[in-house]
């Protein structure tokens, strides 16, 4: 089985997203689809998701001084638990 969640997103936005206690969004592997995401969210936090949503990001520019780059592109899940689950990041 290969690695399918790499780690958790925690920024302003997805803390804002997740005030209802039941929305997480992780990065997860390009290759994973919805279905191995899921099972792997109810296997790893013992919890029971009722949704998953997922968008591949797109590379934004950089730049330092003169020297122009791209950021790294990532697949990231919105995943929605049922009621009375939640799990401790």
């Amino acid at each position: 089985m290969k690695n399918i969640l790499i780690a958790p997103v925690i920024t302003e936005k997805t803390a804002s997203l997740g005030s209802d206690g039941k929305t997480y969004v992780f990065k997860v592997n390009k290759a994973a689809n919805k279905i191995e995401i899921k099972d792997a969210i109810e296997k790893t936090f013992n919890v029971k998701v009722s949704s998953v949503r997922t968008l591949n990001t797109k590379a934004k520019d950089k730049r330092v001084g003169k020297y122009t780059g791209k950021t790294k592109t990532y697949k990231k899940a919105i995943i929605t638990l049922a009621d009375g689950n939640a799990i401790e990041i």
